[in-house]
């Protein structure tokens, strides 16, 4: 082989390694977007100036964000919004995304309404966006309306969905046959929506109950007939909003209040509807935020490969662009490929050997570089787990019950990983609604449960963050103590204190397995369960509602003490807030129908789904069963049946009842009778 085909080679492999070690450099840091000294974020939102959530932190009032602490994590409500949560900000469309609610129009099973909401929502300067939004009915029995204002004029449009049967519906269809969808004008910047129905879901009520309107960002929705029985509490819908009351874009730059800054364009928004507004966007070759100062940063195309340099040229950023110079040892036009920069023949010698001494030490060094890269890339993966199962948020929350972060410890993903060794299928001794848990055994041999997700998205990390953070309030012994956490695993890990003898339903239901736990046992565990309750609702430092008290939930350990568990669905109740408007969540069979039927959770929910442990604890039977009469199939319904007929003992389990204490069984079932009450303020 000839001296240039061996530089030609050596060069290759040079750039090779040049280009490696480009792109394993990190990211420049990202550029303010909010205005100096002010809050950057609300909850899982990024503050974007224009907008800001307090004085001196927006453009003017129209670009207010209410940052709202009294929730977990933070909500920032448009405005002085109380009900419209902004999710997005988005700068180069000039538009919001907001949460906007749902109007309904519910019936009972014998025609009687239910529940009839109309929203409404006035945006004043901004406008719902027409090219983004359709107004949006559900039903098989409905109708629903639009009415707003466009500028002086009032609008008004309805919307006719109708089938017979549920497989009518088409999933992914709109066209009118269980959903129904039509475009919004230009312009409206306040709307009420109504919906209704024909003949109070009469015919269609087993799979629809309810009629639904709303407004809502089209390429957020697809319908599934699934939409019928069931349909969030509210919609992403798209805000259009531009810089207004300084006159059109010609006009604006004269204006004392002009927008946009040094290095940013002006133009005229498409979404706008009149002449009298503008965004504002970087010049060429800038980025960052246009309306601050300074907030149009130079593009660095050399830094970003942005660039048009052949491969033997320099590229040398300028303000605004950049120029391609060629290496030493060559000449010529650095940006034409072929025929740009063309070898200097008096350098040639000198090059070949230079590349060939860089090249030795190349070779020595690539081996440490790839080490290093490697290590370095785990690093940041484990980084991006810990963002991504929401660790800082975490962090805060622990960081403010000093109680909490002093016990609880950080486990890393190699302990755990050994603990359960590599999370073999044989450790496995549950799964949840939530995760799968495993047994495991620390490096002092002490067994631990450890709980890992099933999958990984926002509902999951937010029900990760919620278990942790109740459970790092509390401190009871009839409670499954926290050792600490995992946040570097592509799923969030919990390690919990082992709790040896299994579940109370395990004991209830399995007696070929284990054997009848005596009536005093079984009075004792439903004691301390309601301990745990009592300390939850009225003793922790925030009121807490466990919201799926169930009989899998309570383990037992050897000597047969409660502990209750799983805390992933759990709610902190504010105070100064007798009850919560939630997504109805629990177990079948346990769950208050009170809560069922209104949404309305508060602390006798708890106290519902404890009267149906109770009468576990007492029937020994299962609190659903298709393979019992179907008198029996609800045995909750089943005994309050034999209560009120005197038969209480008949349905006992067997075992429990003696002369001795026949009078305290009957105290117990009445107490769970009064638990079971449908109305929750007539419970204990």
């Amino acid at each position: 082989m000839g001296l240039c085909g061996i530089c030609l080679r050596l060069v290759v492999v040079v750039e090779m390694l040049l280009l490696m070690a480009a792109n394993a450099a990190p990211p420049p840091p990202q550029l303010a977007q909010a205005k100096p000294g002010c809050p950057t974020t609300c909850g899982g939102l990024q503050i974007v100036y224009p907008f800001g959530t307090k004085r001196g932190c927006y453009l003017n009032k129209a670009f207010l964000i209410t940052c709202n602490y009294t929730y977990y994590p933070p909500k920032p409500f448009l405005r002085q919004s109380t009900t419209v949560v902004v999710t997005n900000i988005s700068l180069e469309e000039g538009r919001l995304q907001v949460q906007s609610l749902v109007s309904k129009d519910c019936y009972h099973k014998n025609g009687t309404k239910r529940e009839s909401t109309v929203t409404s929502l006035t945006l004043g300067e901004l406008t719902f966006s027409d090219t983004q939004n359709k107004f949006t009915v559900i039903g098989c029995d409905s109708y629903g309306r639009i009415t707003g204002e466009i500028g002086s004029k009032h609008y008004s449009k309805g919307c006719i969905s109708e089938c017979n049967y549920k497989d009518d519906a088409t999933d992914g269809d709109c066209s009118g046959s269980g959903c129904c969808q039509i475009d919004i004008p230009k312009g409206l910047n306040g709307i009420e929506v109504s919906a209704s129905s024909f003949n109070n879901h009469s015919n269609v009520w087993q799979f629809n109950p309810c009629t639904y309107a709303f407004v809502i960002e089209d390429s957020q929705f697809r319908f599934g007939s699934s939409n019928l029985s069931n349909t969030s509490e509210s919609v992403p819908t798209a805000i259009d909003w531009s810089i207004t009351g300084q006159g059109n874009c010609d006009k604006a730059k004269n204006n004392a209040s002009y927008a946009c800054n040094k290095n940013a364009l002006r133009y005229q928004p498409p979404a706008n509807n009149s002449a009298d507004g503008y965004l504002c966007k970087c010049d060429h070759s800038y980025h960052g935020n246009p309306y601050l100062p300074n907030g149009c940063q130079d593009f660095d195309e050399c830094d970003k490969g942005n660039h048009t340099c052949v491969k033997q040229a320099h590229c040398i950023n300028t303000p605004g662009n950049y120029t391609c110079e060629c290496f030493k040892g060559y000449k010529g036009d650095g940006r034409k490929e072929g025929q740009g920069c063309i070898p200097n023949q008096l350098q040639a010698t000198q090059i070949v050997i230079g590349v060939s001494l860089g090249f030795v030490m190349l070779l020595v060094g690539s081996s440490l570089f790839f080490f290093m890269f490697k290590k370095r890339r785990l690093i940041k993966l484990k980084e991006k787990f810990f963002q991504q199962n929401g660790g800082f948020l975490l962090q805060q929350q622990l960081s403010k019950r000093t109680g909490a972060s002093d016990t609880a410890k950080i486990f890393s993903e190699e302990e755990l990983k050994k603990a359960t060794n590599n999370f073999d299928e044989k450790r496995i001794i549950g799964r949840g609604g939530y995760g799968t848990v495993y047994k495991g055994f620390l490096t002092d041999n002490n067994p631990v449960a450890i709980k890992k997700s099933k999958i990984v998205d926002q509902s999951q990390i937010e029900q990760f963050i919620n278990e942790v953070t109740v459970l790092s309030q509390i401190n009871h012994r009839n409670v499954v103590k926290l050792l600490g956490c995992c946040l570097e695993t592509e799923v969030p890990l919990l390690v919990y204190e082992y709790v040896t003898n299994g579940t109370l339903f395990d004991h209830i239901h399995n007696k070929d397995e284990k054997p009848t736990i005596p009536w005093e046992t079984r009075l004792r565990i439903a004691a301390e369960t309601a301990g745990v309750l009592s300390y939850l609702h009225s003793s922790a430092a925030t009121p807490i509602i466990h919201r799926d008290v169930k009989s899998t939930n309570i383990l037992l350990d050897d000597d047969f003490t409660a502990k209750v568990s799983d805390f992933g669905a759990s709610k902190l109740v504010p105070i100064d807030e007798a009850q919560l408007s939630t997504m109805v969540q629990g177990t079948l069979g346990y769950l208050d129908p009170e809560y069922l039927h209104t949404s309305q959770l508060t602390e006798k929910s708890d106290v519902y789904s404890f009267g149906v442990v109770v009468v576990e604890l007492m029937t020994g039977k299962k609190v659903l069963s298709f393979d019992r009469p179907e008198e029996e199939r609800s045995m909750v319904m089943y005994f309050l049946f034999s209560l009120n007929a005197g038969r209480l003992f008949e349905i006992l389990d067997n075992g429990i009842v003696n002369d001795d204490n026949r009078e305290q069984t009957r105290e117990v079932g009445e107490l769970a009778r009064r638990c079971l009450r449908v109305k929750g303020e007539e419970r204990p």
